[in-house]
């Protein structure tokens, strides 16, 4: 009987906020959007051709469409539902939210997907956030002036391998966890874009749902232990 108070109340006090505000944030935002749009017809009269923008919107959405639905599943589990929110609220998902939403639960000792890790992650990407505007800005004002005076070498080196390195960190994070799943995840990649040349999208779902259904083949057969 506890537990199911818990649960209301969990749901009751945290995940109808949580999805009202988000919802309500992120339309406001995607209206936002088009402020300069806005602005260009009412203050010069420039509008584009309706075929125009279709034709954009179209290459926009077959380059990017899949990801709608592929990266919010996918990222859910470290992220949880107020983080989710929020990261794509704000950007900079796989590059910055999701490593420090992951870090945050790991300095904290809290387990992915439970309610302490939703809320932790949560508190992790809020400071990721508040931390990101600052240098972004700071970077804005004096960023181009520094990578002006770097050697080309280094400045390329910053933009290869800056996201290599995060996920890097974040597999090696993971995989010390579970140390029988890292050679399948890396397998499933390296078969999906190596072999296959399946485009990015479908090499990350058969990455994230691939190794989330070995892992519980290999659970059931006590291959593996969960927490």
């Amino acid at each position: 009987m506890s537990e199911q108070i818990n649960e209301e109340m969990w749901e009751e006090v945290y995940v109808k906020p949580v999805k009202k505000v988000g919802m309500i944030t992120l339309l406001v935002a995607a209206g936002l959007t088009f402020t300069p749009l806005i602005y260009l017809y009412l203050a010069h009269g420039i509008l584009p051709p309706m075929d125009a923008a279709l034709r954009s919107w179209g290459l926009v959405a077959a380059a990017f469409g899949a990801f709608y639905i592929v990266e919010p599943v996918s990222y859910y589990a470290i992220l949880g539902l107020a983080g989710t929110y929020m990261s794509f609220l704000s950007g900079n998902i796989s590059n910055l939210r999701l490593p420090c939403s992951a870090m945050a639960q790991e300095v904290v000792g809290v387990t992915e997907g439970s309610k302490k890790g939703e809320i932790i992650g949560a508190i992790g990407i809020s400071a990721s956030v508040l931390v990101n505007l600052a240098f972004v800005t700071a970077a804005a004002i004096v960023g181009m002036a520094i990578i002006g005076v770097l050697p080309e070498i280094i400045v390329e080196g910053f933009r290869d391998y800056t996201a290599p390195a995060i996920f890097g960190a974040v597999y090696g994070q993971f995989s010390m966890r579970y140390i029988q799943l890292a050679p399948i995840g890396i397998g499933i990649a390296l078969i999906m874009l190596g072999i296959i040349q399946a485009p990015a999208w479908l090499a990350i779902l058969a990455c994230v749902f691939g190794t989330m259904g070995i892992a519980r083949v290999m659970f059931n057969k006590d291959i593996i232990k969960g927490d």
